[in-house]
């Protein structure tokens, strides 16, 4: 039996893999600058933890998430996003008694979601994501932002587009809320079954239907920011001004809706505009939660965050045409001729190794034309041969790929050489 890998998941190849690590180190780098910590939360979780967290009336709940029985019959869900496992394990360790608050976040992982497997959508992909909890201030807001977007231009975006917009608080959305019912339940039988179930329970997500978005009525439904207060109207215009201070650009949506039911206050979107991205143009997602740590069973306290796909941002790269500066090649390919050469190859390279040096040698028993076309393969920066007269002789001849120069080097000294030369 041939065996397949399942639908909506990929292998991640020698050569693709570089890149993914690139970008990873890249995104770690910059949240190290911004001070935020990494966490890792297990891949798997107790299902009632999404049920709170991300919202019985979400499509991830409803229709997107892997769920099992495990043997001692309790009910485990895949995650299918992160904010609610890290929020999960600030609640549970505590972590708002830490004295150095706001607590900044960020984890890198898989994510699980039963959903048709498209270009940049597949049913199992990584998400690199942040965290801030702890503060209301409308700064942070504008940093977590301004955090996402730095990771896309650090890598050589261009064609991106950045939309806020703002959820209010509590007041502002029953405000909303009542407005969007009385708008839409006349006409409601028009809609999808689940735009029906939407209405009483969470009217705003009526907006995010990909199904009816075409329908009149979306065109003309009520804005949230028609219904803001006055310190939630307050709030937006501090995060506009922060994010003008710190010159990121961007524009108001007051259509923009989240499809995760915490958010509240400031929500945001990454887009890409590059020609011939795909339909799917949504690079990254975010916004606060003041309300979610909560729900979970912790002291109230604000959050705010953001969750990018690395496939979707390579796939941006992509189609702005840029390569990443992934190091190719290895440092040196050790070429022995002989029984005794071959035998000490092997203390050859792990000096080199162990030196931080990256060395390969013959595995294969080839000769050595062969062994030169597999240095040539791996792009090898310097080819260094030795025989058992050389052996004898206590040098190795080694050959600078790019030049074609060759010189003969003591094997005492070769390392240290080598090393030398790579700087």
């Amino acid at each position: 039996m041939a065996f397949q890998i399942p639908r909506g998941t990929q292998d991640i190849l020698p050569g693709e893999a570089e890149k993914w690590q690139y970008i990873e180190q890249m995104a770690r780098d910059i949240c190290r600058r911004y001070n935020y910590k990494e966490i890792r939360t297990p891949i798997f979780e107790h299902t009632e933890l999404f049920l709170r967290g991300v919202g019985d009336t979400t499509d991830i709940v409803q229709k997107e998430m892997y769920t099992f029985e495990d043997r001692g019959g309790r009910s485990i869900t895949l995650r299918p996003e992160g904010t609610a496992s890290v929020v999960r394990s600030f609640v549970e360790n505590k972590m708002y008694g830490d004295p150095n608050q706001p607590i900044k976040l960020y984890y890198v992982g898989p994510m699980f979601r039963y959903e048709r497997p498209q270009a940049g959508r597949f049913r199992q992909f990584v998400q690199f994501g942040v965290e801030a909890l702890g503060s209301n201030d409308p700064a942070i807001d504008a940093e977590v932002i301004a955090l996402a977007m730095e990771i896309y231009q650090a890598l050589g975006l261009k064609k991106l587009k950045l939309v806020i917009n703002s959820l209010g608080d509590k007041e502002s959305r029953i405000a909303h809320r009542e407005a969007l019912v009385n708008h839409f339940k006349g006409r409601i039988h028009e809609f999808c079954e689940d735009c029906q179930t939407r209405l009483e329970k969470n009217p705003l997500r009526i907006l995010d239907c990909k199904k009816d978005r075409d329908h009149e009525l979306m065109a003309t439904a009520p804005s949230i920011i028609d219904y803001l207060n006055d310190e939630s109207r307050h709030y937006f215009d501090k995060v506009q001004m922060y994010l003008t201070k710190l010159g990121v650009e961007f524009e108001v949506d007051p259509r923009l809706v989240r499809g995760l039911d915490y958010y509240n206050h400031t929500a945001f979107e990454i887009m890409s505009n590059a020609e011939g991205f795909g339909a799917i143009t949504t690079l990254c997602g975010g916004g606060r939660y003041n309300g979610l740590v909560q729900e979970i069973g912790g002291p109230e306290t604000p959050g705010i965050g953001f969750a990018l796909s690395i496939e979707r941002l390579l796939a941006a790269l992509e189609a702005e045409g840029i390569t990443l500066p992934v190091a190719q090649g290895i440092d040196c390919y050790v070429v022995a001729l002989g029984e005794k050469a071959k035998d000490e190859s092997v203390v050859i390279v792990d000096k080199l190794r162990k030196a931080g040096i990256a060395a390969e040698k013959d595995y294969q028993d080839r000769k050595v034309k062969a062994q030169f076309k597999a240095a040539d393969r791996l792009q090898a920066k310097y080819v260094a041969i030795i025989g058992d007269e050389e052996l004898e002789k206590n040098v190795i001849n080694v050959k600078d790929m790019a030049t074609g120069e060759q010189v003969e080097v003591s094997l005492d000294s070769f390392t240290e050489y080598l090393r030398e030369k790579l700087v």
